[in-house]
């Protein structure tokens, strides 16, 4: 799914009223009209209803959708939090509608003593006080309304984007409202996905208003929102061999994380590999030989405490000749001889290279070398090895993931809570799927398995999102049939069969 962002579709809007001659107060009016059903979904049989304005066209929507609803008999409060002086022309204009069906715009007073009761005796509360367009933090009136609105018990439903959420970015502004479902308008913006504000979101809803598909055509920011409809599977070649699905080679392992390599090999093949190698150091190649059914171990010369050394580079070469794609970095272990056998992969490894863990911690010594990598990289940090490596993350997980890709040039893989995927273009994917769950150690790894096994088999932009997807849907699986607390990472490799068989095209 496409998104926009705050300014695109403020000329989407412009656009369509000057020269489409769609009239504002019909945008508004369809707007008011989604809110209202939406509020009367919610309230079933307590018929009443709170809704929070504010002075521009965000709160003409919840003005409108005020008088909707009390032509249909609910009990509506409305409040202006906000300036009357401030107030738009159309919103102005849904004040005089509201009027003639015999309701009021109230200033808002967070001291009202009966505010507590008129808030818990309503079946709806419909935050309508800002919109897309807020750079500021909530403060005084707005603030108190969003606590007092948080504090409640009874369901939100945000206009466009809850008030205090950033659209562009997901930030929270201070303070901002937690609701229930969210309607948007024409188009999902950023901040709807993106932490934290997508957590205060809810369930995100878009709703035609009338803009024409023309003009949303080219109203995309380049950020795409990743959900079951927007990744597919090819189905097979009858005629095939398993040259045909990706030579993989996965490099990690050390003396006390033997796991790791392990974990990204079974999803590697998990995740439809067609051949799996996997070099670890001597000291626990029986370990991994032992573990491993499917994929290869080889061994690789390694130091006293059982970590590679710059010695397995010549044997490595040798083999990733025959290979498509390169993961290192599970269970690697860290070193000085690391440093230097992780560093020179990535200046002389000409094909599809993912790097992760141990590898990222190498490389983080001079991430200038990836710039100047021979061929595609995917890196994997979760926040901190993004730290490490020098990404900034202060403007937020989407802008500076898309900064590290584009400066970097490597596809940025931002680990967390919704996961990015930013490319060098520019592009951005947000993943919708996956839980708290799959914070545990080991989940990391198997992710870094089904990439390069995706890197395999399809075009690298489709192979990367889809890695992720995948990853992240397989442990909603795991979390509606074992719970967030007691799945494993080895659940989500166990899952990744029907997850997979879900997507594949008949």
């Amino acid at each position: 799914m496409i998104l926009s962002d705050s300014e695109r579709m403020r000329r989407a809007d412009r656009i369509a009223i000057d020269e489409y001659a769609v009239p504002s107060p019909a945008l508004m009016e369809r707007a008011a009209a989604h809110l209202a059903r939406a509020a009367m979904e919610e309230m079933g049989r307590r018929r009443a209803a709170v809704v929070f304005c504010g002075s521009g066209n965000n709160g003409g929507d919840g003005v409108a959708a005020a008088a909707l609803l009390r032509q249909r008999g609910v009990a509506v409060r409305a409040f202006l939090v906000g300036s009357r002086e401030k107030m738009t022309a159309d919103t102005s204009r849904m004040e005089q509608w509201l009027r003639r069906v015999g309701g009021t715009l109230e200033d808002f007073d967070p001291d009202l003593p009966e505010l507590p009761e008129i808030l818990s005796g309503a079946g709806a509360i419909i935050d309508a006080m800002f919109g897309i367009g807020l750079r500021r933090p909530l403060s005084g009136p707005a603030a108190a309304a969003a606590e007092r609105i948080n504090a409640s018990e009874v369901p939100v439903i945000a206009a466009d984007i809850p008030s205090g959420v950033a659209a562009d970015t997901g930030a929270v502004l201070g303070t901002a409202v937690k609701a229930d479902r969210t309607l948007t308008f024409s188009m999902a913006k950023p901040g709807h996905f993106t932490e934290p504000g997508c957590v205060y979101c809810g369930r995100v809803e878009i709703c035609d208003i009338g803009i024409p598909a023309s003009v949303l055509a080219g109203s995309g920011c380049g950020v795409f929102a990743v959900d079951r409809p927007d990744v597919s599977l090819p189905r097979r070649d009858r005629l095939c061999h398993k040259g045909d699905f990706g030579r993989v080679m996965l490099l990690g392992g050390s003396v006390g994380y033997t796991g790791a390599p392990c974990l990204s090999a079974a999803a590697a093949v998990r995740a439809g590999a067609g051949l799996v190698s996997l070099g670890v150091p001597e000291a626990v190649w029986s370990v991994c030989a032992g573990v491993c059914r499917e994929a290869m171990p080889f061994p690789l010369p390694c130091d006293e405490a059982g970590r590679l050394t710059s010695a397995a580079l010549p044997l490595l070469r040798e083999r990733w000749a025959g290979c498509d794609v390169l993961a290192v970095g599970p269970g690697l272990g860290r070193s000085g001889e690391i440093v230097s056998l992780t560093q020179e992969i990535v200046r002389t490894f000409p094909k599809t290279l993912v790097l992760d863990a141990d590898a990222l911690w190498a490389v983080s010594a001079e991430p200038e070398l990836l710039r100047q990598r021979p061929g595609p990289t995917v890196i994997t940090p979760h926040a901190g090895e993004f730290h490490r490596l020098g990404g900034d993350i202060t403007g937020g997980r989407l802008a500076d993931a898309r900064a590290f890709a584009e400066t970097y040039g490597c596809v940025t893989v931002l680990k967390g809570h919704r996961t990015i995927v930013a490319f060098p273009t520019g592009d951005c994917h947000v993943i919708t799927a996956g839980n708290p769950g799959m914070a545990k150690g080991g989940s990391g790894d198997v992710l870094t398995g089904v990439m390069a096994a995706m890197l395999g088999q399809l075009p690298p932009e489709k192979a990367v999102v889809t890695a992720a997807w995948l990853h992240a849907a397989a442990g909603d699986r795991c979390a509606a049939a074992r719970g967030e607390y007691g799945m494993t990472p080895s659940d989500i490799i166990d899952a990744l069969p029907e997850t997979m068989k879900e997507i594949t095209m008949s």
